[in-house]
């Protein structure tokens, strides 16, 4: 008796269609009651008209990224809602920020994704003050990170590259022979301690001498630094070297593009073999612009906006507030195009009040000619979602709710 897996499981239903899915993602959608908000998570208290109408003709439900309990990176909260199971699909996520810049990563490349931090020293140990170096500009970062070139180029036969990001991120390639990628982040993610020695993991051959060198590269990025006021260090995170697994269109018979501004959600959709457009603007208006452009072109778009979880993250809630009342000014532009499959949920939570990704479910709206209103529906929030029609699903099961909606998969056995 022949067993499935996902993949082969969609690769034979899948069929091609003339129909139109658009998956927008408000990272880290999800909240917690606020008291000042009288107890009301940043979605139950934003203005939004037209969410809140637009939920009462769709499916709302609860969605759950990893497994219960479990809060996800971005990476394993985007590759979930692509219908690849976090738990076996993984990269660092210095990849992820390569390819969202277009690094042209060669095989055996380690690449690092890097933050530029304020860190004080206690005598010779150093201590995080500020994870972000308070969010330098880009133009600032691609200063910082001239200034690197300059003095860094080699350590030990490793060649060392680095490039800007945005804000206060930035990436470092290491190029050479016999690197590792199992290497510990080195970012404490709490302020106030001493960030963490670049650990081998597992002590490997390959992976100690990668540590060996991330040590001294992050000694001599101090020592060029350390006349900066803000962005006086380097934390390291996502150790990775670029896999290869099946592409998206390859899965869903799919044609997909994403509309993203910040590079590593960029580097996700090219990982799994996504278009990733150029368009200019900052704005989710310029996004949605830029998706009014190429609507013809593709039959699957993911748009991702990313600011709800940056103020999530700063514990902004007014912020956050303000970044989901500015998406639903905007969704009439969206409703113009009249996607046939439409679905807008997050990645992950990313609650004002827990300043970090949560394992909090997220909610989700799905609207579709073949949805099932609840007629108890009165909005978009996470209450609402919880006694949804939906019900609460594994992120990694969308996709293949979204092509069922789409009238793309074909009936499974006789």
């Amino acid at each position: 008796m022949r067993e499935w897996s996902y993949e082969e499981l969609m690769q034979e239903l899948t069929k091609p269609s003339e129909t139109k899915i658009l998956l927008v993602v408000l990272d880290g959608l999800g909240g917690l009651p606020i008291p000042e908000l009288d107890n009301k998570t940043e979605l139950e208290a934003a203005k939004i008209p037209n969410l809140n109408e637009l939920a009462k003709r769709s499916m709302l439900g609860l969605i759950e990224p990893v497994l219960p309990g479990i809060s996800p990176g971005s990476s394993a909260g985007h590759f979930a809602l692509f219908g690849y199971d976090p738990l076996r699909y993984y990269v660092g996520r210095g990849v992820l920020e390569a390819l969202g810049i277009g690094f042209p990563l060669q095989e055996g490349d380690v690449a690092i994704r890097a933050n530029f931090a304020t860190v004080k020293y206690e005598g010779n140990q150093p201590i995080v003050v500020d994870r972000r170096a308070g969010r330098p500009s880009t133009e600032e970062t691609k200063r910082l990170c001239a200034k690197l070139r300059s003095e860094i180029g080699e350590i030990k036969d490793v060649q060392v590259l680095i490039e800007p990001v945005k804000e206060h991120r930035f990436i470092v390639v290491l190029r050479g022979e016999g690197l590792g990628e199992g290497i510990r982040d080195t970012d404490p993610q709490v302020t106030g301690k001493p960030p963490l020695p670049p650990k081998p993991e597992p002590d490997t051959t390959e992976n100690r001498k990668t540590a060996e060198i991330a040590a001294k590269l992050i000694d001599q990025i101090a020592e060029v630094l350390k006349d900066e006021p803000k962005a006086n260090y380097a934390l390291l995170r996502g150790f990775a070297k670029r896999p290869s697994w099946i592409s998206f269109g390859e899965l869903y018979k799919l044609k997909a593009c994403c509309i993203a501004l910040y590079p590593m959600y960029r580097g996700l959709a090219q990982l799994v073999g996504m278009k990733v457009l150029e368009f200019d603007g900052e704005t989710i208006a310029d996004e949605i612009d830029a998706l009014k452009q190429v609507w013809k072109d593709y039959d699957f778009f993911f748009l991702h906006i990313k600011p709800t979880d940056s103020r999530g993250e700063d514990g902004n809630w007014q912020g956050k507030i303000a970044v989901i009342e500015e998406f639903d000014q905007n969704l009439p532009k969206i409703l113009t195009l009249s996607p046939d499959v439409l679905a807008i949920t997050g990645d992950h939570s990313t609650p004002a009040l827990y300043r970090a990704h949560s394992w909090h479910p997220v909610p989700i709206l799905l609207y579709s000619r073949w949805v099932i209103p609840d007629p108890t529906v009165e909005n978009f929030g996470e209450r609402s979602c919880a006694k949804g029609t939906l019900g609460r699903i594994p992120s990694k099961f969308l996709m293949s709710l979204l092509l069922a909606h789409a009238e793309r998969l074909e009936r499974y056995q006789a």
